[in-house]
């Protein structure tokens, strides 16, 4: 496939969860503390969807893997805010039936060669092992979200989320460096302005409840 085909869906996966973000970001600075609105976890759903399917047409496991992780828990994030069930069914199909349309087609239509995914083309088993531990990083900050959503009996976006989101970027910064990514570069520098604001949201706020 053509690469500018390929960069086109991963920068819109991109757009989508830059668009989260900076709708986040919009919310928190107009409460003055972090926020998580309905539209974060919506966009997320749409992103990993095209990131996946980016991830597997750049051959790049780690990417693959982080996606297919953490789907559920964008949906689980629904569900604690109750935004699940009012949902048009035309998004409740789109986000059932595409992880189902994505798996039977890898079953049954890929001819991906899954061992080579593990050396890639040209790139280095440590650059391998790098991607991996930084989207493993990456994509566990939700799970750590998600039990702590799940403890406090809500959607929300506590600092150790922000702490991971911080270092699994940079860890994957430094990844697209080497894999000469403009998808993931982008995608990482411009995160890493919102994470690091968000933790000064919370920590301003912590202050403030101090006070």
């Amino acid at each position: 496939m053509n690469m500018w085909v390929v960069y086109g869906i991963g920068f819109l996966a991109q757009l989508c969860f830059s668009a989260r973000l900076i709708n986040q970001w919009i919310l928190s600075e107009k409460k003055n503390k972090v926020q998580t609105p309905t539209l974060f976890w919506q966009l997320s759903l749409l992103g990993a969807i095209l990131f996946f399917v980016y991830g597997y047409l750049r051959k790049d496991l780690s990417i693959m893997i982080g996606q297919a992780l953490i789907y559920y828990i964008y949906f689980r994030n629904l569900q604690l805010q109750g935004k699940w069930k009012p949902s048009k069914i035309i998004f409740k199909l789109a986000v059932i039936l595409s992880p189902i349309v994505i798996a039977a087609y890898l079953v049954f239509f890929s001819d991906l060669d899954w061992g080579r995914l593990f050396t890639g083309d040209n790139i280095a088993i440590w650059l391998v092992i790098l991607g991996t531990v930084g989207q493993i990083i990456y994509t566990g900050r939700f799970v750590y979200q998600w039990w702590y959503s799940e403890q406090h009996d809500k959607s929300s976006l506590p600092w150790g989320f922000w702490i991971m989101s911080l270092t699994g970027s940079a860890i994957i910064f430094t990844y697209a460096c080497f894999r000469t990514d403009p998808v993931l570069l982008s995608a990482h520098f411009f995160g890493g302005i919102v994470y690091v604001r968000n933790l000064f949201l919370i920590q301003k706020s912590r202050k403030q409840a101090k006070a």
